[in-house]
């Protein structure tokens, strides 16, 4: 309590510089492989990709971030352990926040989409164990997330691979590809919109206040969803084709439909995104401020204050404007060859294991899940589609994540205790 005391704001700024830090990691990974669809498949280019992340990642972040977080990300651990060491909360959660922030700008150097709440949590985890004992963590939960690694991909690439199949059914297959591509496109584009509304609703505009009823989340979607399929059939049919760009590649017109829903599904992605996992670098963050501002009370949840959100936005697009093109890199081509329709197939299949996952309550990594839907969409071309070596690595990198974000953290919280609490 003295501590907090004597040096409230010193370790609120100090949150504040390793929480930039954390977010700017997520800007470079999570966000990075969420758009790295669209630059593989040549649906938007880097910079492209990066305008339309910096304008909707904001956006989501900043108005529908949320106003309420909980103090310890995901219940991992519990907040009444540290009843009584509210310093030992606000240097481990700082010490969190540095650690997960370290390991996430490492993994993109290396170009490893891996995940941002895993390395939170993991790192969340290492501080509690060497700070209050191993009986504040909740073991089954921790359970929960090495099953996700197996669960998630599987989920989403059974899904792509099925979403990818009925386009090479209803469009690649048939006599005339183009005009069918013409007349369900929209279709899917109306599935893909139904898609990311329930996920913005669900997970996204609640924080604000907005509070809606099971069936309106619905109703709403529909609606929204309504709409983009209409506006889908009028863009699509204004657009001009070239036949002879077929000589060249045989079905270059209609992988040019499928282009246009996917700058679609990389705006709405970038929004949802941004109005999720950003609570990944804000949470830490504003349990520390919130413990200040109490005088060392811990609560089970804490208000954000107005600045947190911001800095948590300008973090995140930061993050992937300097350091996201190697992840993009990755997800976008390395896995496998991607075009429009099959980049579709995986934007969609990563949508909607998202929703399926927030009503289960299932644990869910968003880089899992869209490795896994990529990874379905070649399956669908043959094993020999996949580079081994290149899902090897990614694969290690998940497994890695957990007790790479423990471990620096552990190191971490030691040395702000050595410095901080003698």
């Amino acid at each position: 309590m003295e501590i907090i005391a004597n040096y409230g704001t010193t370790l609120v700024l100090l949150a504040a510089v390793v929480g930039f830090l954390m977010a700017w990691g997520i800007g470079a990974n999570d966000v990075a492989n969420a758009m790295g669809t669209s630059v593989g498949t040549r649906s938007l280019t880097i910079k492209q990709a990066i305008i339309i992340a910096m304008i909707f990642e904001f956006a989501g972040a900043y108005l529908a971030g949320g106003e309420v977080t909980s103090t310890i990300r995901k219940g991992i651990i519990d907040s009444n352990a540290f009843v009584g060491h509210s310093d030992l909360l606000v240097l481990g959660m700082i010490a969190s926040l540095l650690a997960a922030g370290v390991w996430l700008i490492v993994a993109s150097h290396y170009g490893w989409p891996v995940s941002t709440t895993h390395s939170i949590i993991g790192a969340i985890i290492g501080f509690a164990t060497v700070a209050v004992g191993s009986e504040a963590v909740q073991w089954g939960k921790t359970l929960g997330i090495v099953g996700s690694w197996v669960i998630t991909p599987a989920i989403s690439g059974f899904i792509a691979y099925f979403i990818f199949v009925s386009v090479q059914k209803l469009i690649f297959d048939t006599e005339n590809p183009l005009k069918n591509a013409k007349r369900f496109v929209p279709l899917y584009m109306f599935l893909t919109a139904f898609v990311i509304s329930l996920v913005t609703l669900k997970k996204g505009l609640s924080h604000i206040g907005l509070k809606l009823s099971g069936t309106e989340h619905w109703l709403y979607s529909v609606a929204a969803s309504l709409v983009v399929m209409a506006l889908g059939y009028l863009f699509i049919g204004r657009k001009n084709y070239n036949p002879s760009d077929d000589k060249d590649m045989g079905f270059a017109n209609v992988e040019k439909v499928f282009a246009i829903l996917m700058v679609l599904t990389a705006c709405a992605m970038a929004f949802a995104h941004g109005s999720n996992d950003v609570a990944n670098a804000i949470g830490p963050l504003s349990a520390v401020v919130s413990v200040v501002e109490a005088g060392g009370a811990v609560a089970a949840q804490s208000k954000i204050a107005w600045w947190i959100l911001p800095l948590g936005a300008f973090g995140i697009v930061f993050g992937l404007a300097i350091m996201g093109k190697k992840v993009m890199a990755t997800v976008g081509t390395g896995i496998t060859h991607l075009t429009p329709s099959r980049g579709f197939a995986a934007q969609f299949a990563t949508a909607t294991t998202v929703v399926l996952a927030s009503g289960t309550g299932l644990p869910i990594s968003t880089t899992q899940t869209l490795v896994g839907a990529i990874m379905g969409v070649g399956l669908a071309r043959g094993i020999a589609a996949l580079n081994m070596s290149v899902i090897r690595n990614i694969v290690v990198s998940w497994v890695v994540t957990l007790p790479a974000g423990a471990f620096l953290s552990i190191i971490i919280f030691w040395i702000l205790e050595a410095l901080i609490l003698g």
